[in-house]
């Protein structure tokens, strides 16, 4: 069973991403007077002086209600801030919404959207989910593997360009660059299947999804992701969010078809 919904995040709790490889701590990781990882240690570098953003990563945790941990998640809508009357939609980008979400039904992970399917769920719902991701840096190229779908991107630091014409695929494909100490990728060739968030927000194969990621610091990363869809939306849109080091925890593999029991549960809520 897909132990951990997308649209769940927004209640997550203080342990659930220490739940993999516990309490080991890397060698080199730097510590506190205590013996606690130091997340506010200068930033690591890699051989060639750039900010080396390897590491395991979850979006970091804010306090909530009755002293619990709560995450400032987009996962619900991408356009949280924005009234909706300025939500940069085009008629196709409204219409498809709709579709996936009619009017009246509750804003939870609907039967119809790929992470109900067992299929990935996409960029940017895999930064919001319960699970971790795990970022590797060396020459050439960056991974990003995604605990959640038991999947992968591969960004290209070689020098390549983005491919003319690509097949569509579930999470594009991505080249990188460094701009100062901010890693920028840029990332295009998506399929239309995956969903931005659980208010039906849509994207489509003209996608050009912008990245940048600064690590400010041993334990933060600071990550901006600007969407450019002419055909969804009227103009480009950003958002912002921080995602904290996990220092002594692992990825677990995951494939959601495992045991899966939960598809036979979803209805729409009026």
């Amino acid at each position: 069973m897909r132990h951990v919904l997308l649209y769940a995040a927004l209640a997550i709790s203080a342990g659930a991403a220490q739940a993999q490889w516990l309490n080991y701590v890397p060698a080199g990781t730097p510590l506190t007077a205590d013996g606690k990882p130091n997340l506010s240690a200068p930033t690591p570098k890699d051989p060639y002086g750039r900010p080396d953003l390897s590491g395991v990563w979850h979006q970091q945790r804010t306090p909530g209600g009755a002293g619990q941990p709560r995450v400032e998640s987009y996962a619900n809508n991408l356009f949280r801030e924005t009234k909706p009357e300025d939500v940069p939609e085009t008629e196709l980008g409204k219409k498809v919404r709709l579709q996936r979400v009619p009017p009246g039904v509750k804003n939870t992970e609907p039967p119809d959207a790929t992470s109900s399917l067992c299929l990935p769920m996409g960029i940017p719902a895999t930064n919001f989910v319960n699970e971790v991701i795990k970022i590797i840096q060396s020459r050439g190229i960056t991974m990003i593997l995604y605990e959640v779908d038991g999947t992968y991107r591969q960004i290209y630091t070689d020098g390549r360009k983005l491919p003319e014409d690509p097949t569509p695929a579930w999470l594009g494909y991505s080249t990188g660059r460094w701009d100062g100490d901010t890693f920028v990728v840029e990332t295009i060739g998506f399929n239309d299947k995956t969903w931005l968030d659980s208010a039906g927000h849509s994207h489509s194969d003209a996608l050009h999804l912008t990245e940048r990621y600064r690590r400010r610091d041993f334990g933060h990363m600071d990550i901006e992701m600007t969407f450019n869809d002419p055909k969804m939306y009227t103009r480009p849109f950003s958002i912002k969010f921080t995602d904290e080091l996990q220092p002594a925890t692992d990825i677990l593999e995951t494939y959601c078809n495992e045991n899966e029991k939960d598809r036979t549960h979803y209805v729409g809520v009026k």
